[in-house]
């Protein structure tokens, strides 16, 4: 008998066993010589195919073992210096660990840091010398000159007051918040009692056509009469003393109009406690009209800038004698550029383009009426350096 190994079993079961071609001699031998036992059936061809086709298989699956082994350490080490930690196999479990938590830091850095764009005053507000709580628009220089001349279609061309906001909307209030003695609602109340009155003194269309400000008057306070009275004179009876430009916009549209239904307004408000008893708001907003005059017809444009610097406040009536829900004016500083000088008739008069003044020529050093660096001047009437 062969000492050979048994055959290989095919992996399909109604298939017979395939006969080794050495069993298959020994058979044939055995048979010539005598003896031996009955001699194997003879596989089939299908058998012997399949029998072969499974030891090829079988072959070069161990061929293909043998050369992983032989290689698989090189390509490892050689590929090692150039993959990242944790590449192919995943990260460790102190990346795991660490993975979520800087994927939420970069979140939120990054909506940070497009608030901090958006909104400046999330940081400044915080920073020792930076803006004042309740602040909407930073002091700055003047930004250059952009291109171009003045037209009715364009009227703000060649100013920075082309990108700025639009009458009362630029108005914006900063967030209220409790103070010594006043709520948050009070605060609020107080920011949008001034945020009306610099509308209704410098925006109404009736006052700038030359009107009364009645409804900017309506809002203060009658137990305080100081304001009202002084601005009720000044429109009645007009002079060097007593001008009512120095609390209203006005024109004369006889001479004048507006270029356009546009106010280009920027500014900035804040808020604080004053004495017991009394809530502070500081407004510091500069105007710009543009007008073109009447009886030329040339489409030339001026425009005339007013910088109001204005303090109200709203007051207790347990601690004062004040009417609650009213409003009283502290102070208020004005400039007037690109108007005439020493006219007191109630208006502002713009100078336009090639004109020459017909009031007093202006004086002191020249002043960018842009520039929001510094306090508002105190010249009567200051050069500027444009309009």
């Amino acid at each position: 008998m062969s000492t050979a190994p048994p055959p290989e079993r095919s992996d399909q079961p109604d298939e017979p066993a395939a006969i080794s071609d050495e069993q298959w001699d020994t058979f044939l031998r055995d048979t010539v010589e005598g003896g031996g036992p009955p001699g194997p059936k003879e596989p089939s061809a299908r058998a012997r195919m399949v029998a072969r086709r499974l030891r090829e298989e079988g072959e070069r699956e161990a061929a293909a073992a043998a050369a992983g082994r032989r290689f698989g350490r090189r390509r490892k080490a050689a590929l090692a210096p150039t993959e990242p930690p944790g590449w192919r196999t995943g990260p460790t479990r102190q990346e795991k660990r660490r993975g979520p938590l800087w994927a939420v830091l970069g979140v939120v850095l990054a909506v940070a840091v497009c608030l901090i764009a958006l909104r400046p005053s999330l940081v400044l507000d915080h920073i020792p010398g930076g803006r004042s709580a309740g602040e909407t628009a930073p002091s700055s220089a003047a930004p250059g000159d952009t291109d171009g001349e003045a037209t009715l279609a364009h009227p703000f061309r060649g100013t920075p007051a082309e990108a700025w906001g639009e009458g009362a909307d630029a108005i914006e209030l900063p967030e209220a918040k409790a103070v010594k003695g006043f709520s948050e609602v009070d605060v609020a109340l107080a920011l949008r009692l001034t945020k009306e009155y610099l509308g209704g003194t410098n925006l109404d269309p009736e006052v700038l056509r030359g009107g009364r400000p009645d409804k900017a008057l309506a809002l203060l306070d009658p137990k305080q009469p100081g304001a009202v009275q002084q601005i009720l004179r000044s429109l009645r009876d007009p002079d060097a003393k007593n001008d009512p430009a120095m609390y209203v916009s006005r024109f004369d549209y006889a001479r004048v109009r507006p270029a356009g239904d546009v106010v280009k307004v920027r500014g900035r408000m804040t808020f604080a406690a004053g004495r017991p008893g009394e809530v502070k708001v500081h407004a510091d907003y500069t105007f710009v009209y543009p007008l073109v005059q009447r009886a030329s017809g040339d489409g030339r444009v001026a425009r005339t800038i007013v910088r109001r610097d204005l303090t109200t406040t709203l007051l207790d009536p347990a601690k004062w004698t004040s009417t609650k829900g009213k409003l009283a004016v502290r102070s208020v500083s004005t400039y007037n550029y690109n108007s005439e000088c020493d006219v007191f008739d109630g208006y502002l008069h713009p100078v336009f383009p090639g004109d020459a003044p017909t009031g007093a020529p202006p004086t002191g050093d020249p002043h960018d009426p842009y520039d929001w660096n510094g306090t508002v001047p105190r010249d009567d009437c200051g050069r500027i350096t444009r309009s």
